[in-house]
């Protein structure tokens, strides 16, 4: 526990697995001393994707090793290269690089400090979220009391749920949403690097406060708020750049920022308070920018209800809470509200489904778009024939797509003539030689079908497994969680208590957004002339947060865009409902598109399978109706 009265300062090199090797070495170098926590999220739900593939291939091609089930990357680029001065500096890391196996992580990590001869560090590992580990039988039938999980609401799990694998369909990784607790008892210990497996990407900020700040159920006052704010901060800095101007609406602000823009974008670092309020900053002379904006749309980012963000540990409501800008690149967070948890964790789980393939050619020249879905279409003809002569089932699905046509846009696309396209053609079913075919029969597109057609991929394409994610809600009680520190036994944690009559399913009411005044002649601006926006996904759900650009045009933009109007653009791609949340605090509005991504990022087959352009979509082609003495002088810039 700490006893200095200055914020926790902790910053977060990695949004996901991939991000860029520069960035830890940033937070290390410019911040020295001052960083008392550096903490990364490797753990995408396409990232476990990824981790239960390379296992499963190892066990379908009969390989007997244990293989590497963690994310390497992070002792060859972060730790080889940053050990020495992150001791130095007294820095302790905390992430979920641990993937599959944390243990195994650990024990690479010990071997990695005897090979550089450091010795006194003491590493950790928290297990428990593989819930499969003990099951023989690895299918859903091994449990008791499991849901499905509901993207907008909290008790009726099978409202809009993702589908979820039979009873009895094997499944490849499930994996429980850990909370903060084991994190926060390892760090009590003594442990400087932790490394877990899937958890919640704010656990890894929570934690240390826990710690910090000796904040404990039933003892400290205002103790769900704390966790709350603490979570907010977590989900602000969890996905790196988001937070200091990464994939910001008005982005030539961070491209063309001082120090660099986007070739030298800071990294996020919260500075955390006793009393709950936090900073959001990142390191001095690095590109990038930090307002309320710029924060405003990673609080929005890969949302649901904002009132119900349901947390291991708490549930937070952002529906009130407030930024304002306390300095250069300095923004201040309150207003976070926090309620007891739910009885469930939700789990990340992967089944497979058949096989799929992507074949891409580029195609240039007049009527380049129309020739795209020509060939496309033809491919797809072509070898649905030669199915029927061979006695092969139909494709379970194909979709074709002509990148650079607007293709995204379905049918508001303004791009027709384009003379440049990147034919994609994608197709699902259960037979991978079924699908050698069309591997086989896209290449001679190039010769026997369309002018202007030359390779657009690595070759010849070759199918893969069809992976699907499905959340699941499973009991607390079903699920435990342990942690070891450096050599001592395994210890577990005991949950803290939830809310067993389900209160939190009506949460307080907060003021609603005003009604829109339409005195005076009214005119029609672009979305994005009068709001910033940011969309993401949960499994096979986008959410599109919409957040005004000044507080007077939010209640015209919740006039003129309605769950209809979000429904009636996007039908093209969602194929489920549209529900709008209001948040007041922050001038926003969140939109969640159920079964919008074509089954979610691992096995869906549209291009955009993550949703992330999905508020561009709408920034772009939506229009809001004000007065005219209101209307933007300017157009925003796209």
């Amino acid at each position: 526990m700490s006893s200095q009265n200055h914020p926790i300062r902790i910053g977060c090199y990695s949004a996901f697995w991939g991000d860029s090797t520069f960035a830890a070495a940033q937070l290390i170098e410019l911040e020295g001393k001052n960083l008392d926590y550096l903490v990364a999220d490797y753990l995408a739900e396409i990232t476990m994707g990824i981790l239960a593939a390379r296992r499963q291939r190892r066990i379908m091609t009969g390989k007997t090793d244990k293989g590497v089930d963690y994310i390497a990357e992070f002792l060859n680029l972060v730790l080889s290269k940053n050990l020495p001065q992150l001791i130095k500096n007294g820095t302790k890391v905390i992430t979920n690089a641990g993937g599959l196996d944390p243990i195994g992580c650990k024990e690479a990590i010990e071997a990695l400090l005897k090979k550089l001869n450091i010795k006194g560090v003491r590493v950790a590992a928290v297990v428990g979220d593989d819930v499969l580990a003990d099951k023989e039988d690895r299918t859903l039938a091994s449990f008791k009391d499991v849901h499905p999980f509901s993207t907008i609401s909290s008790v009726d799990h099978t409202k809009d749920s993702d589908r979820l694998p039979n009873k009895d369909e094997p499944i490849v990784s499930l994996n429980a949403y850990l909370g903060a607790h084991a994190i926060a008892a390892a760090l009590k210990e003594g442990a400087q690097i932790i490394v877990t497996g899937r958890v919640v990407d704010s656990a890894l900020v929570v934690a240390p406060l826990m710690h910090e700040y000796g904040w404990e159920e039933g003892r400290t006052a205002n103790y769900y708020d704390l966790m709350a704010s603490a979570s907010l901060a977590g989900h602000v800095i969890e996905c790196g750049c988001h937070a200091t101007g990464g994939n910001f609406t008005d982005w030539y602000l961070a491209a063309q920022s001082p120090f660099g823009g986007y070739s030298n974008m800071g990294y996020p670092i919260v500075e955390f308070d006793r009393s709950g309020s936090f900073i959001v900053t990142k390191p001095e002379k690095t590109g990038g920018l930090v307002t309320p904006a710029t924060v405003s749309e990673q609080i929005l980012y890969e949302i649901l209800d904002p009132s119900l963000y349901l947390l291991p540990d708490v549930i937070l409501d952002m529906r009130q809470v407030k930024l304002s800008q306390a300095g250069n690149n300095r923004v201040l967070v309150t207003g976070a509200k926090g309620l007891q948890p739910t009885p469930y964790l939700k789990c990340s789980g992967i089944f497979l489904d058949g096989w799929k393939i992507t074949g891409e050619m580029l195609i240039g020249g007049v009527d380049a778009k129309k020739k795209a879905h020509a060939v496309g279409e033809a491919i797809v003809q072509r070898v649905g024939t030669m199915y029927k002569k061979m006695g092969i089932p139909p494709f379970r699905n194909v979709n074709v797509e002509a990148l650079g046509g607007e293709s995204l846009f379905g049918p508001h696309s303004r791009t027709n003539d384009t003379r440049e396209v990147m034919m994609r053609l994608t197709a699902h079913h259960d037979d991978p030689k079924a699908l050698g075919l069309v591997a086989m029969e896209t290449i001679p597109s190039a010769t026997c079908m369309a002018p202007g057609i030359t390779g657009g991929g690595a070759g010849r394409p070759k199918p893969i497994p069809n992976m699907v994610h499905f959340p699941l809600l499973i009991p607390k009680s079903q699920v435990t969680t342990s942690y070891v520190v450096g050599n001592s036994g395994v210890k577990t944690v005991a949950w803290g208590s939830w809310d067993k009559n389900a209160t939190y399913s009506k949460p307080t009411p907060v003021p609603i957004i005003p009604e829109a005044d339409l005195t005076g002649p009214l005119v029609k601006t672009r979305l994005i002339n009068v709001a910033y926006g940011r969309s993401g996904d949960k499994g096979d759900v986008c959410n599109i947060g919409i957040i005004a650009r000044d507080p007077k045009y939010l209640p015209y933009i919740k006039r003129s865009i309605t769950e209809k109007v979000v429904a009636d653009y996007m039908k093209h791609l969602c194929k489920g409902t549209v529900t709008r949340f209001e948040l007041p605090g922050p001038n926003a509005m969140n939109f969640v598109l159920t079964h919008s991504l074509g089954g979610g990022g691992l096995s869906s087959l549209v291009v955009d399978r993550q949703g992330k352009t999905y508020a561009q979509l709408c920034l772009s082609g939506l229009e809001v109706e004000l007065p005219a003495s209101m209307a933007p002088s300017v157009d925003a810039k796209l």
